[in-house]
């Protein structure tokens, strides 16, 4: 309750944000003037680093929807969703979303905290939570531990933000929690070289697996990909992060680097049949196919068989379109990225989405909605397509032995559907622009480096140093 002095007073809330699109008014004098409010868009002080521009509006419309995604979720922690009553730091989707948060937003303060978080959250045996700040966790009630790709933000997320700033003191403080997440899945595995038996272990644990992904039954919250493929996958992906975090430090990472070959080639040896496009996804993004090829065209047959769209869901959605650009199917990549029936980015953009939705069937065609109580149109978990873009598509990529674009790898991919593409990437050194078009059946590259630079055009290696580059 509010109580009014005479005059003009000015209040808004210190501890509490809501996330929303609309608002009611009830109770107004007269016919209300939208002039007369005013919303404050309220999220961590972080400064813009990267925009993305293209030759499509509708695709200009989806990149703004990402940033304003992310704004509306990155408030002291990375939420989920900033509009329900959830709003809660999810760590599957800070893992997946995290390389494209860097490249928008200079999120390194932001990352420093929020990582010092979920370090303090790991308990002694290595274990993590689904949630940081783990809100429901408690000494007389203790929540399940992690599963795959969720706790596995204890290994990928401070690599991703070495690779994007450079700061090894930060990596060294969170290395120790890297190695203590591998540790814990090797102990409770119960298949030497894949992560098995978790859930059968005990019913406070399970995974979440592709989660919403499509391919599955009608209403089910969990894709059809074989929740061990994931998280043996993941077993390895964390592994191999923390071989690449140990060597930049200068540590032994001999015990590491002989799990990874060990999960590998079990990995390599379990699973030989693909039926999910997350399963191929994940499987090439990882390193972990013994014949890339087979796998990719394997992963361009089912999206071909699907009507040229995606059924991933938060797992193998991130890695999707790297997979195919990575393997020889760029063009396919483009395609996805470029659909605008039901299942793609662009459906929602033509369904009038300012953010990014949980749901790729949250608002379906004919105007119903998946359902009532879990259906947020402001979830940034699919907006880690960015990322691809910036690293793909412009070709934008720190190199792994000179991170925080101390030196850069630029290797862009056109594809004529676009007409163009500008990326623009603000670094400490300097501004990084990668732009694109175009022109009587001729690609035009122009290239901005403000530090030592391998340009890949064509499959030719250009070695330069800071400069601007016409192609």
């Amino acid at each position: 309750q509010l109580i009014c002095r005479d005059g003009l007073q000015t209040w808004q809330p210190a501890l509490s944000f809501y996330g929303f699109r609309y608002i009611r008014v009830e109770g107004w004098p007269g016919t209300p003037d939208p002039q007369a409010f005013t919303a404050i868009a309220a999220y961590s002080d972080m400064t813009r680093t990267g925009w993305l521009r293209s030759g499509v509006h509708k695709l200009n419309r989806l990149f703004e929807n990402i940033i304003w995604g992310q704004k509306g979720n990155f408030l002291d922690v990375p939420t989920d969703c900033p509009q329900r009553n959830e709003r809660l730091g999810w760590t599957g989707d800070a893992e997946v979303f995290i390389n494209t948060a860097c490249y928008q937003f200079d999120a390194k303060k932001f990352y420093t905290k929020w990582l010092a978080d979920v370090m303090a959250e790991q308990k002694p045996n290595g274990s993590m939570q689904d949630l940081v700040p783990a809100v429901f966790d408690t000494p007389d009630n203790p929540v399940a531990p992690a599963g795959a790709a969720w706790g596995d933000a204890a290994a990928v997320c401070p690599w991703e933000v070495y690779r994007h700033y450079g700061d090894r003191a930060l990596l060294a403080s969170h290395y120790p929690m890297m190695t203590a997440w591998v540790d814990y899945i090797t102990s409770v595995t119960t298949t030497p070289g894949l992560w098995t038996g978790y859930e059968q272990e005990s019913p406070r644990r399970h995974h979440y697996g592709d989660w919403l992904g499509l391919d599955a039954h009608e209403g089910s919250y969990v894709g059809a990909t074989d929740k061990e493929l994931i998280a043996s996958a993941y077993y390895a992906y964390s592994a191999d992060r923390v071989c690449k975090a140990g060597r930049a430090l200068g540590r032994d990472v001999s015990k590491y680097e002989a799990l990874h070959a060990q999960i590998r080639d079990t990995f390599r040896r379990t699973y030989t049949q693909f039926d999910t496009q997350t399963a191929c996804a994940v499987t090439l993004y990882f390193g972990l196919a013994a014949d890339p090829a087979a796998v990719a065209d394997r992963l361009a047959a089912l999206i071909h068989q699907n009507g040229d769209c995606l059924t991933t869901g938060f797992v193998g959605t991130p890695y999707l379109l790297y997979a195919l650009s990575q393997h020889g199917h760029t063009d396919l990549a483009y395609t996805l990225l470029l659909q605008e029936k039901f299942p793609s980015w662009l459906y929602s953009v033509n369904q009038g989405a300012t953010t990014i939705w949980e749901h790729w069937d949250g608002r379906r065609a004919d105007g119903t909605f998946w359902s009532k109580d879990m259906n947020s149109f402001n979830h940034y978990a699919y907006g880690a397509v960015a990322g691809w873009v910036f690293e793909e598509a412009a070709g934008i990529t720190p190199c792994e032995d000179a991170p925080g674009f101390a030196r850069v790898r630029i290797a862009p991919k056109p594809d004529p559907r676009l007409g163009e593409l500008c990326a623009v990437l603000d670094t400490a050194a300097g501004r990084i622009r990668s732009e694109w078009s175009y022109e009587d059946h001729r690609v035009r590259c122009e290239i901005d480096t403000p530090v030592e630079a391998e340009i890949v055009i064509g499959g030719i290696v250009h070695r330069v140093g800071p400069g601007k580059y016409l192609f």
